[in-house]
């Protein structure tokens, strides 16, 4: 479809949207889920068609404002939040297990194709992540310093250009789940795909073992929360495809709210990430005890948090 079109066709809705955006408070939960998802579809079907064009910026602040409002509305009542992420959260996540093994798996086979494209040639690595980046990456390696790049910019700006990065790649792979299974786990797949060969590059210049002490510092969480908001796009989709007993447009509105639930909990997860990224992955000369301990301590709290309560904890008690 041409721009114009996808224009003409969607201005007079959009205008209407625009007005919601200024008078969110007077919205109810279903239309504030409404409204989301359906920016959302038309944000991403227009950067995936136009790029950066003007559209697309402009779908891009409705959906950032109803985002923003979204989670800080949560944020000003503690109560509110602490009862999201101890118990809303893990029971969505308890009724979303296709979708969470879903996404996990279509990251990890892509992941594994990754590593056989990079074994079999390294110009696959470079023609995937870019010959810049991996001539960069191999002066590093020679230097003695092979994840110098996480050393290359000062903490403070790269902490919050790393959040924007994390929470975009997020936004991302959620709003393509309006192309139910595919358009999701497409991005899952191409994540999976870079961070194979990615990985590999180093092992292939023998200096594996110390990278992934320093980049799954904060891989350990950044990972797992992109692969969880790749659930919550699944989870998206799914009520379109799938919608039981409902009316699929009732279906389509109950994943919504589900699968923004599932979306939210990664905010707080990619900042600590970015934290990491920024503040800890760069301190190289850290013992490995140290680093290991550190990354598998996150990893101990995704898989509690995100595995244990929902699936053992409140499995167990939904069975009784």
């Amino acid at each position: 479809m041409k721009e114009v079109t996808f224009i003409r066709q969607n201005k007079k809705r959009w205008l209407e949207q625009e007005k919601k955006t200024d008078h969110l408070d007077n919205l109810s939960t279903d239309e504030l889920s409404d409204l989301y998802v359906n920016l959302s579809a038309d944000y991403a079907y227009s950067q995936n068609q136009y790029g950066d064009a003007r559209i697309t910026k402009f779908l891009s602040n409705l959906v950032t404002k109803t985002h923003n409002y979204i989670y800080r509305k949560k944020k000003f009542n503690l109560r509110a939040i602490i009862n999201t992420f101890t118990k809303e959260i893990p029971e969505t996540v308890a009724n979303a297990k296709f979708e969470m093994l879903f996404s996990f798996g279509i990251f990890m086979v892509a992941t594994l194709i990754g590593v056989i494209l990079a074994f079999q040639s390294e110009q696959n690595i470079i023609d995937f992540l870019g010959k810049d980046y991996v001539d960069m990456t191999l002066e590093n390696i020679e230097k003695g310093l092979p994840t110098d790049v996480y050393n290359q910019d000062s903490s403070n700006p790269m902490f919050w250009q790393i959040i924007v990065n994390n929470i975009r790649v997020s936004f991302i792979a959620y709003a393509y789940g309006i192309i139910p299974f595919l358009g999701t786990g497409y991005i899952m797949a191409t994540n999976g795909v870079m961070l194979g060969e990615f990985q590999s590059l180093f092992f292939l210049h023998e200096v594996g073992l110390e990278s992934m002490l320093s980049i799954w510092m904060h891989g350990a969480f950044e990972i797992p929360a992109i692969i969880i908001a790749g659930a919550a796009g699944i989870a998206l989709g799914k009520g379109w495809v799938l919608p039981g007993t409902y009316s699929r447009i009732n279906a389509f509105k109950k994943s919504g709210i589900r699968s923004i639930k599932i979306l939210l909990s990664t905010t707080p997860i990619f900042i600590v990430a970015a934290f990491f990224e920024s503040y800890i992955t760069r301190h190289t000369e850290w013992n490995d005890f140290l680093r290991l301990a550190i990354i598998l301590s996150l990893f101990g709290f995704i898989i509690f948090y995100y595995v244990y309560i929902p699936f053992f904890k409140l499995g167990k008690k939904q069975d009784k």
